[in-house]
């Protein structure tokens, strides 16, 4: 039996999300179908973490289970031949019988963009919150880094939350948070090409494959890498740095509510079509 390993691209503008769902299009869904139909069997299709509906991926991890003698490369052609072009197999690898996309992870990078400009463009939409008006982005920015290190993330989680962790805790580690600009011509072709290196490789010191500077063009972004994530964290942390930017919570927030764990006193959900799951980190591949 071999582990064949996916990495995935997709615009998830038009799925229900990542899971599996009774007459509702996602993509693990594509994925699995795709995945029947050339080898004949019954896939069990497993991902590095589930992404919502309206959220998109440049680096998505997942893996299934076969006897197909198809090689990798055949098994990458076919899947771009036959899934939806909003979903892209990036590449395709054979791993470890052990290997498990969720499990094996080592560190996760999310970014959120902010679209600043007063018009956004109509090629963009779907990839940003457009928010043209005043922010204190020194404020984010500074305040961004609070939520490095171990804390315990209940306000910043949905009510129903389903961690991606083994065990149900709402503590988690944040190994780096950031808020500056970025260069939107650049984006795409960066990250795709950070897609394509070794797989689990990490991401250039100093932060993401995608990161720009403060002249580089009107988005905003909020880049956090951790171990893993709670339902809506990300989304929920990005709230509330709007939040410090229009004014109306603080930094000492952030530090509040990880003693308190009230919702009700951070940001709102941000909307989910500016959110990219950008990377996932694993450790050194196993050769075949």
């Amino acid at each position: 039996m071999r582990n064949i390993r996916l990495t995935v691209a997709y615009d998830g503008t038009d799925f229900h999300g990542w899971q599996i769902q009774p007459n509702r299009p996602t993509i693990q869904g594509a994925l699995v179908e795709v995945a029947t139909r050339l080898t004949q069997e019954r896939v069990m299709l497993f991902g590095a973490g589930r992404t919502d509906a309206g959220v998109h991926a440049l680096g998505q991890t997942a893996s299934f289970k076969t006897r197909s003698a198809l090689t990798c490369e055949q098994f990458l052609r076919a899947f771009n031949a036959l899934l939806p072009p909003a979903i892209r197999v990036l590449r395709c690898d054979e791993e470890s019988p052990d290997f498990h996309p969720r499990w094996g992870a080592r560190a996760k990078t999310y970014q959120y963009r902010i679209y600043r400009g007063r018009i956004v463009p109509p090629f963009e939409h779907r990839y940003v919150l457009h928010y043209p008006f005043p922010l204190d982005e020194d404020a984010m920015a500074a305040s961004a880094p609070l939520f490095e290190g171990q804390h315990d993330f209940t306000a910043f989680a949905g009510p129903e939350e389903e961690d991606e962790g083994r065990q149900r805790t709402s503590i988690r580690e944040i190994f780096g948070a950031r808020v500056g600009r970025i260069g939107r011509s650049s984006i795409w072709a960066d990250a795709f090409a950070a897609s394509s290196e070794a797989p689990g490789a990490q991401p250039p010191a100093g932060g993401s494959p995608v990161e720009g500077n403060r002249a580089d063009g009107e988005e905003l972004a909020f880049t956090v890498r951790g171990q893993s994530f709670l339902r809506f964290m990300v989304r929920k942390m990005v709230g509330t740095l709007l939040e410090i930017g229009r004014g109306r919570l603080t930094a000492d927030d952030i530090l509040r509510q990880f003693e308190l764990r009230d919702r009700s006193a951070v940001g709102p959900t941000a909307p989910p079509q500016g959110l990219f799951l950008l990377n996932i980190e694993y450790a050194d591949r196993w050769r075949v």
